[in-house]
Parts: C-alpha cells; sequence; structure tokens
C-alpha cells in the first residue's frame, strides 16, 4: 500500500513569509511544520494499493486544464479536540475554482475505491500539530494577531506520497502537474 495526498504549492518565498509572520508571534522554540511541508492538501487519497499509482497519476492529468489560483493567506486559527487547540493553521482565501477541480479529483478517483471527502473544503496551511495545551495567551496571540495578506499566484498542484515515520511524516512529490498561467 502507498499513502496518497493531492497538495496545491505554496511559493517558497510566500512559505518564509509567512514563517516570519509566525515567528514573530510565537518565536522558534515549537515543532513547526518543516517550510518544506507546507502545503494546501486538496485531497487525502490515503493507502492505495502501489499497482494503482500509475493509474492515479495518469487520471490526474486533466488538473493541468486548470488555470493558476489566486490566493491570500489572510489570517491564523487554530482546530479545536475536546475544547484543546491541537492544530495552527493559517488561512487562505482562494479563487472559487478551486472547488471545481476538487470536485472533479473526488469524481475521477471514485474509481481507485477512494472515499469522497464529506466535510466541507476549509482551505488551511497546518503550522503546528499541538500535543500539549500552550495556554490561552498563545491562542490568543494568534487569534489577535493581523497582517497584510500574503497575495500570490499558485500554479502547480503536486501528488505526494506520504510515510509515517516515528519522528513524524515525510512526504515524497511523484508527479508535479502545471496549471496554465492566468490572462
Amino acid at each position: 500500500m502507498i499513502r496518497l495526498f493531492l497538495a496545491l504549492n505554496i511559493p517558497d518565498n510566500i512559505k518564509s513569509e509567512l514563517i516570519e509572520l509566525r515567528n514573530s508571534v510565537a518565536g522558534s522554540n515549537y515543532k513547526w511544520e518543516e517550510k518544506e511541508k507546507l502545503h494546501l492538501t486538496l485531497k487525502f487519497i490515503g493507502d492505495v494499493p502501489e499497482e494503482f499509482l500509475k493509474d492515479i497519476t495518469s487520471e490526474l492529468n486533466f488538473i493541468s486544464n486548470f488555470s493558476s489560483f489566486k490566493c491570500a493567506i489572510t489570517n491564523f486559527g487554530f482546530f479545536f479536540r475536546d475544547n484543546k487547540p491541537s492544530i495552527l493553521w493559517a488561512g487562505l482565501k482562494i479563487d472559487e475554482s478551486i472547488f471545481n477541480l476538487i470536485d472533479q479529483v473526488e469524481e475521477n478517483l471514485e474509481k481507485f475505491k477512494v472515499k469522497k471527502e464529506n466535510r466541507k473544503f476549509n482551505p488551511h496551511l497546518t503550522l503546528l500539530r499541538i500535543k500539549q495545551d500552550p495556554g490561552n495567551n498563545f491562542v490568543n496571540s494568534f487569534k489577535n494577531f493581523t497582517f497584510e495578506p500574503l497575495v500570490f499566484t499558485a500554479n502547480s498542484i503536486s501528488l505526494f506520497k506520504s510515510e509515517l515515520h516515528s519522528s513524524g511524516s515525510k512526504y515524497f512529490e511523484i508527479k508535479n502537474y502545471k496549471l496554465k498561467e492566468l490572462e
């Protein structure tokens, strides 16, 4: 079995700016997600038989028919589990046409027995997986932090393999799908 996900790639300069903003709020003393791992997950495919990989890769070739997406990182926020923060994320505003792409991905992957996502797509970049409650000051400092949106154009989507290790997950790009330039 191979564990796969599809992700919108974020330009390096935007990731660097985001890291600077994040560090200005809380410093670098946390086990932050690495810069190379910052991406917008469009579809967590999950575990599929390795023999499906070639067919899945070609099934997703339609992605290159889509135009690049205008995006903006606009705020920080949290996902909570049992009333405790579990994920710190950066929120994205993204061109609505991303929903058409996601719908088509869902439809095209059904033939590989990949489950459709039931939750509404919530565009975000995971910055920190929180193991111990960091306290209200940490949470409030991010919730109350405002910044000029980081505006960019995302021009590629990648299919990644994810390997789970005791030290965390490692991502390996399998295929990069270039998006058309905006007119």
